[in-house]
């Protein structure tokens, strides 16, 4: 490497966050793909005389992959803290796979009865253990191969390939609703999307065969190590795994309460698809439009905090961001419930997504950035997956109940507003992180008394 010029450097720099990217934007397209089709999967696994308790059983089951995430989380995140990054992204890639191809085939409950959600429910178990490894690997591997003046922007790509996965399964959406009519939909329009995901995982798995391994790349950026009598000579060195974790407890116990509050955000406004049917009694084709809307106008966003949060900070663009959405949601649900149209669903989607996504990538950047190389995966990993499986497979279910008990279609929005309000105090609590800002501090701190402040 040190033989390449700044030109093939990056060049190749640019190549594997393309590869990473579009890797996690297959897993995330598998994983979410169920919520856009949550209606026609629970008619096609979970027939009902009442469509409320189909769709229930149908969000019970796309919960479930939740379960797992933190299981996955632990032991794939172990498995890329210890043996590389690069190879633990590639099982991950072939095990969602080998579970969206699954999804796609399992016979309908008319054909084979209870053995379908069975077979469904194993599907997503085996899903949530995937994406579980996967995020923690592939955001550790982005910081890692970023510059350290770029860290911020390049790790927003975890955040963009999110977007990416919801877009084109908004897109695959919008065109079967389009061509497709309703009974054709629920019969096997919604398998298409499935396996639109599954014949893509090949051309993913050989984008990422050429990666480079970034877990060895410099060195290690662990603090040194304290000398302890008895340890052997790797002890002396490092401390273990465990140790660092809880050195860094209060850096992961922040990050699991501003993602867990995200989370809710995040499957909240993926809910709208679903919302947009029953709840607000619109067609499927408006729902995928305005998610489509939402996630597309996120993507700018994502890369625009990361890029100032490289310039000014990562805490400051976090708090205002997540401040903005705050203010922001009860306002545009009360319009979307007043107006009923395509056109205020649409553009209230897209508002909500920008101010909700925006300081995905920066949240990134500012954990990978505190936490030491050799539990940077594992625990990212596991504090995301912790928080995803406590709320992301929960929140669908708890808005489709509150609006089912209150009759009112801004319910979801009490629920959002409490959780971005936990979400807004851990984000003044968790400590700046950019190294411009602490260089900045620490040319301040070693100033003679009298100089003027860097």
């Amino acid at each position: 490497m040190d033989e390449e010029s700044p030109a093939v450097r990056s060049a190749l720099r640019a190549r594997d966050i393309i590869a990473a990217t579009v890797g996690n934007a297959l897993e995330f397209y598998d994983f979410l793909i169920y919520a856009l089709f949550a209606v026609q999967i629970g008619h096609a696994f979970f027939p009902a005389a009442k469509a409320y308790v189909s769709l229930m059983l149908s969000l019970a089951t796309f919960g479930a992959g939740f379960l797992t995430r933190p299981i996955g989380a632990l032991v794939l995140g172990a498995y890329a803290d210890r043996v590389g990054r690069r190879p633990a992204m590639l099982l991950c890639l072939v095990m969602i796979g080998m579970s969206m191809a699954a999804i796609a085939i399992v016979p309908s409950y008319a054909r084979i009865g209870v053995t379908a959600p069975v077979l469904a429910v194993l599907a997503r178990l085996a899903q949530g253990f995937s994406l579980g490894g996967e995020v923690g690997a592939n955001t550790a591997f982005l910081a890692e191969a970023a510059l350290p003046g770029r860290r911020g922007e390049t790790v927003s790509w975890q955040g963009v390939s999110q977007l990416l996965a919801l877009v084109t399964g908004s897109l695959v959406g919008v065109a079967l609703t389009s061509s497709l009519s309703a009974a054709a939909l629920d019969a096997y329009g919604w398998r298409i999307a499935f396996l639109v995901g599954a014949v893509t995982v090949p051309v993913g798995y050989w984008m990422r065969r050429n990666l480079r391994e970034t877990l060895h790349e410099g060195g290690t950026d662990n603090p040194p190590a304290r000398q302890v009598a008895g340890a052997s000579p790797v002890e002396a060195i490092e401390p273990r795994r465990g140790e660092l974790a809880r050195r860094h407890w209060r850096i992961i116990a922040l990050g699991l309460i501003i993602i867990a509050a995200g989370t809710v955000g995040t499957y909240i406004l993926d809910y709208i698809a679903t919302y947009s049917q029953s709840t607000l009694h619109m067609s499927a084709r408006t729902g995928f439009l305005a998610t489509l809307a939402g996630c597309t106008a996120g993507i700018p966003a994502v890369l625009l905090a990361g890029r100032l949060s490289d310039r000014y900070g990562r805490r400051p663009i976090n708090v205002w961001c997540n401040l903005a959405f705050l203010l922001a949601i009860y306002p545009v649900f009360a319009w979307v419930d007043a107006a009923r149209s395509a056109t205020a669903l649409i553009l209230g989607a897209a508002l909500l997504w920008v101010l909700s996504i925006g300081n995905f990538g920066t949240l990134c950047a500012a954990m990978t950035e505190a936490l030491p190389r050799r539990i940077r995966s594992g625990a990212f990993g596991t504090a995301y997956a912790t928080a995803i499986a406590l709320f992301g497979g929960t929140t669908q279910l708890v808005v489709t109940w509150l609006i089912h008990l209150t009759g009112s279609a801004i319910a979801p929005a009490w629920y959002l507003t409490g959780c971005t309000v936990v979400g807004q105090i851990a984000y003044m609590l968790f400590p700046e992180t950019a190294p411009v800002r602490l260089q900045s501090q620490t040319t301040a701190d070693c100033a003679p008394v009298g100089s003027p402040p860097a």
